[in-house]
């Protein structure tokens, strides 16, 4: 496989990426970071699924270059989201041909990641067990919904029903209101830095022993470690539930309105609490039996919310940003929207969000990941790939003519 010039950790692993969607798509985005070389294997004249998630999609109507039958639509962000730094390789798996150029890829590759429903690997003969005698050092990656055991390990899962089963949504939204979905695909990425957790954990064993591993994981179980103070309070049978901004064991540690917005406060001890209630002119508070301690105060939490609100409402909410973070050195801060919270000078500092020359959309937004070390590089360089843009590239690393791609193409073993 091709060689990444650079001093990333990753920099010598190559990934066959067998993934659709999140789950797979960020764990294995995660290793890409890092300098992975990721080859994504995608449906012909269809790809991962994510492509086709919109609206919005991006308009590529002058671009005549490979993937043009991507999306009708154009280009899907989202799928930017999840796809920089890879490589696109179309293959009809469901053919012979194309099933050996996948086996192919694997024999040169280090790792596997796959998130077919269970089964599904096996009948293709991309099974683990049909690659590790041919490939002992291969660390293969299965992700599903609920594992490849137990009574459930049949159905099929989404980020959705995840947060349903696994008590998210439970403790999620406003007090005495319906359930609520958390914004963002929580379980999907909970499961997929499991996954590049267990795969780099992997790598380094073999390291260690010469000897692969497979990893295998399920999203339930991803995102129940998660649950931490919940699964506390369910442990001594009492039953956690929806607290809005609130917390169920932190008091103050909530969002509170004021003349223009809301400020969220997160005084999570003792000694905070007594400077918050000294930087708002409020050191009555400090004093008063109700709020005395954090315990205390998380027993009359209604009463320390009417209290704090009726004094947050007087300024707005920079002016207690100022006040507070900037002038008390204390942890409060504004409740941003999404576009605020990509554009501020914080980010624009670190360099959280850079931009990246897309092969048919221009200049694109990368969403940098955190990472940052002293002596080895990360960050993305490319920007996500057109469908089957390295289809041929990477063919051709294998040793084929160009013969035997024009021939694979007129079979339909990628598109042209």
């Amino acid at each position: 496989m091709a060689a990444r010039d650079s001093s990333a950790i990753l920099e010598d692993i190559t990934v066959v990426d067998l993934t659709t969607f999140v789950t797979g798509g960020f764990a294995t985005l995660m290793l890409a970071n890092q300098g992975a070389d990721v080859i994504k294997i995608e449906r012909p004249e269809v790809g991962d699924d994510s492509r086709h998630s919109g609206p919005p999609f991006v308009a590529v109507d002058d671009y005549d270059g490979p993937g043009t039958s991507a999306s009708r639509h154009g280009e899907s962000p989202y799928f930017w989201t999840v796809n920089y730094d890879k490589r696109s390789v179309e293959l009809d798996l469901k053919s012979d041909e194309g099933l050996e150029i996948c086996r192919e890829l694997i024999a040169e590759a280090d790792v596997v990641v796959e998130n077919f429903r269970p089964g599904t690997a096996d009948r293709l003969g991309l099974g683990y067990d049909d690659l590790r005698d041919d490939h002992p050092e291969l660390v293969y990656c299965s992700i599903s919904a609920f594992g490849e055991s137990g009574p459930w390990s049949d159905r099929s899962g989404y980020d959705l029903l995840i947060q349903g089963i696994s008590g998210t949504m439970s403790v999620t939204g406003p007090d005495g209101g319906d359930p609520v979905k958390v914004g963002l695909p929580q379980t999907d990425l909970i499961t997929a830095m499991w996954a590049a957790f267990g795969i780099v954990n992997a790598l380094y064993r073999r390291n260690r022993t010469g000897d692969g591993e497979r990893v295998e994981l399920g999203m339930l179980d991803a995102t129940l470690p998660w649950l931490t103070k919940q699964a506390a309070k369910a442990f001594v049978g009492e039953e956690p539930n929806r607290m809005g901004t609130k917390d169920p064991v932190i008091a103050p540690y909530q969002s509170f309105p004021t003349a223009d917005g809301y400020l969220n406060v997160a005084c999570a001890n003792q000694k905070l609490w007594k400077q918050l209630c000294e930087a708002i002119g409020r050191p009555e508070l400090a004093a008063d039996p109700r709020f005395e301690t954090n315990a205390d105060r998380v027993e009359n939490m209604a009463a320390l919310e009417e209290e704090l609100s009726e004094t947050f409402t007087e300024r707005p909410t920079e002016e207690w940003v100022e006040r507070l973070a900037e002038g008390s050195g204390l942890p409060v801060g504004p409740v941003y929207d999404v576009t605020e919270a990509l554009e501020n000078e914080q980010v624009d500092a670190r360099a959280a969000v850079d931009s990246v020359s897309h092969p048919a959309a221009g200049d694109i937004p990368i969403l940098e990941h955190p990472l940052n070390f002293a002596a080895a590089e990360s960050g993305f360089d490319d920007a996500p790939p057109m469908l089957g843009e390295d289809t041929e590239a990477v063919i051709e690393e294998l040793g084929y003519t160009q013969s035997e791609i024009r021939e694979f193409r007129d079979k339909g073993i990628f598109s042209g």
